[in-house]
C-alpha cells in the first residue's frame, strides 16, 4: 500500500475515479437515449432526448480524450515506481511486481483501440443530418463501459499488490542474455528484419487497394513483427548496447523518451490498418482517409526505426 503514497500513483488513480464517474453518468444518459430515440418523432421528448443526447455526446467525449491522456501518463507513472521496486530498472520489473499488471497493460491498449473507433464513428454521426449511428455509437459506448470497470478494479488490485519489499526481476533478466532471447517461428535476425520490411511494403499496397479485411490481418501480423524487431533489433541500436532488449527502458529520459514516439506511430498505423474492417461491422462503411493515416504512421515508424542503426553505422562504421 505504500505505493499510493506516491504523488504520481496518487493524480493517475484520481484522475481514473473522477473518469469513472463521468462514464457511469454517460451511461446512464445513454440507456436513456437509446431507450426513447425517434429522430422521426416531433415531439417536445425527442427535443429534449437531442439536447440531452448532445449533453451526454460532450461528456463521453472529455472523458475518453482524457482517458487517451492518461495512458502516457500511465507508463510515466509505472516507469517512475522503479525508485520503490527493488531490482527494477525500468516498467519491466514494476509491472511484474504486481498482480495482472501485464494483463492491464493489454486490456488498457485494447481500451484505447475502441476509444479511437468510438471517436470516429461519433464523429461520422455528427456529420450526418439524421444521426445515423446515434444507437450504435452509445451501445458501443455501454461496452467500452464494461471494460473500462474492469479496467478500473484492475488499476486498484495492481497498485495494491506492488510488492516494495521483495526484489523484482529487472528488463535485462526478462528481456536480456538472461532471459528468453529466442526468435519466434525459428527465425534469425536477418529474416526477421526481412519480415518486418516485407510486412510494411504488404501494408502500403493494401492500403493503396483498400482491401481491409486483408489489411487489418496484415496490421496485426506487422504489430508482432514490429515488436519482435524492436525487441531483437532497432532497440539495441536505441541502447547502443547488443544485450539491452527491453521495450520499456526507451520511454526513460536518458533515451530523449523515443519509446513514447516509437510505440503511439505504431499503434497508430496498426489502428487505422485495422479500423475500416471494424466499422464496416459497426456502421457498415469504411472511411478512406483511414488508409491514408495508416500508410502515414506506419512509414513515420518505420523511418524512425531505421535511422537508428544508419546512423549507428555511419558514426561507428559497423553494426551491432
Amino acid at each position: 500500500m505504500e505505493v499510493f503514497l506516491s504523488n504520481r500513483v496518487l493524480i493517475y488513480i484520481f484522475s481514473e475515479s473522477v473518469l469513472f464517474v463521468l462514464f457511469i453518468i454517460a451511461v446512464i444518459g445513454s440507456i436513456s437515449i437509446i431507450r426513447g430515440w425517434d429522430f422521426n418523432a416531433s415531439t417536445s421528448k425527442q427535443y429534449a432526448l437531442e439536447k440531452r443526447a448532445y449533453l451526454i455526446i460532450l461528456i463521453i467525449i472529455f472523458s475518453l480524450v482524457f482517458k487517451i491522456a492518461l495512458m502516457p501518463y500511465f507508463a510515466y507513472t509505472i516507469d517512475s515506481l522503479k525508485a520503490l521496486v527493488p531490482g527494477a530498472m525500468c516498467a519491466t520489473g514494476v509491472l511484474e511486481s504486481g498482480d495482472f499488471g501485464k494483463e492491464l497493460l493489454f486490456l488498457k491498449l485494447v481500451i484505447l483501440f475502441f476509444i479511437g473507433i468510438w471517436l470516429i464513428i461519433n464523429h461520422k454521426d455528427l456529420q450526418a443530418t439524421n444521426y445515423p449511428y446515434l444507437k450504435a455509437k452509445f451501445w458501443f459506448f455501454i461496452f467500452i463501459f464494461l471494460l473500462l470497470g474492469f479496467e478500473f478494479v484492475l488499476d486498484i488490485v495492481y497498485f495494491s499488490t506492488i510488492n516494495i519489499q521483495k526484489s523484482a526481476k529487472c528488463c535485462s533478466a526478462i528481456f536480456g542474455v538472461l532471459g528468453d532471447d529466442t526468435l519466434p517461428f525459428g527465425l534469425n535476425i536477418y529474416m526477421l528484419l526481412a519480415l518486418f520490411y516485407l510486412l510494411f511494403i504488404l501494408n502500403l499496397v493494401l492500403s493503396f487497394q483498400k482491401r481491409y479485411l486483408l489489411l487489418a490481418i496484415s496490421s496485426f501480423a506487422f504489430l508482432y513483427i514490429s515488436y519482435q524487431t524492436i525487441i531483437h533489433f532497432f532497440g539495441t541500436y536505441i541502447y547502443q548496447l547488443p544485450t539491452h532488449r527491453c521495450p520499456f527502458c526507451m520511454l526513460q529520459t536518458e533515451y530523449f523518451y523515443i519509446g513514447y514516439l516509437l510505440w503511439a506511430t505504431l499503434f497508430l498505423g496498426v489502428f487505422f490498418g485495422i479500423s475500416n474492417l471494424i466499422l464496416k461491422i459497426l456502421i457498415k462503411k469504411e472511411i478512406l482517409n483511414l488508409y491514408r493515416y495508416s500508410q502515414v504512421f506506419n512509414t513515420i515508424f518505420v523511418i524512425l526505426c531505421s535511422l537508428y542503426p544508419l546512423i549507428y553505422f555511419i558514426k561507428n562504421g559497423v553494426f551491432l
